[in-house]
């Protein structure tokens, strides 16, 4: 019963906060690509800052080790995108050989602008992984401590994904252009969700000691991709009152976050 429980809780959070958010960024927020980059970097940011980091912090794990996680991390994901750039630099070039002398440089600045981003995307996907296989050891462990509270674990882990995902979806449909691709691979991400389920239904107690490095390895990606590939596409040369925008959606991005962040702690 209480495994059933798991898998149903586990994948309608998982899975359900992927639909939710493609229906809203997809939807209602479609026209607004720009802001939703910039409410991306603020919903990634406050998830790893806000809640993940806090997280982790508040285990018995020692700072020094989780910090060094976190730096290994940023690392990895720095050495993700190099090679996803590599792999990409070398699908681009040898089709668009030099055409002329000013070629390479016009192809490095579209290079620049669409690339980074593409090869975010795959650190997008790990860290949405991680934190899905966290997320999913964190409400099977509710699940087991009791069936209610597992139900509004399952719940607030459901709420405070949607902004999130609102900004993976973004992510990915930005490097892509493709809708139903992005879709489907922040859903299967989500899935992992499940698979930590039940890997946390079967050793719950072993696995206890190590959720707090998986929410770090988690927030790290989100740091990596938020301040690498989502910031530097918003650093154009705007008026003071697309700044402002720019701002405030960031903003949006991060209160959204603390405040689902915020009643899914007060429920506890």
């Amino acid at each position: 019963m209480t495994l059933i429980a798991i898998l149903t809780g586990t994948l309608a959070a998982g899975i359900g906060s992927v639909w939710l958010a493609a229906l809203l960024s997809f939807g209602v927020l479609a026209r607004y690509t720009n802001h939703m980059l910039s409410l991306a970097a603020g919903a990634l940011l406050a998830t790893a800052f806000m809640h993940l980091l806090p997280e982790a912090f508040e285990s018995q794990a020692g700072a020094q080790e989780l910090f060094a996680t976190l730096l290994v991390g940023l690392v990895f994901f720095f050495l993700l995108d190099k090679a996803e750039l590599y792999h990409h630099g070398h699908e681009h070039h040898d089709p668009q050989g030099g055409d002329d002398a000013g070629h390479p440089h016009h192809h490095h600045h579209g290079h620049d602008h669409g690339q980074p981003a593409r090869s975010g995307s795959w650190a997008v996907l790990t860290g949405d992984s991680v934190h899905a296989f966290g997320d999913g050891i964190l409400i099977a462990s509710a699940f087991v401590a009791d069936m209610r509270l597992g139900v509004i674990t399952a719940l607030a882990v459901l709420a405070h994904e949607v902004p999130h995902h609102m900004g993976d979806l973004v992510v990915l449909r930005h490097t892509s252009g493709n809708r139903s691709m992005a879709l489907i691979k922040v859903s299967l991400a989500g899935a992992v969700t499940a698979l930590g389920g039940l890997v946390g239904y079967a050793l719950v107690d072993m696995l206890h000691d190590w959720l707090p490095y998986f929410l770090v390895v988690a927030s790290s990606s989100f740091v990596y991709v938020a301040l690498a590939d989502l910031i530097p596409q918003l650093q154009k040369r705007l008026t003071a009152r697309e700044t402002l925008a720019q701002i405030a959606w960031l903003g949006v991005g991060m209160a959204l976050v603390m405040g689902v962040s915020g009643l899914a702690h007060s429920s506890h």
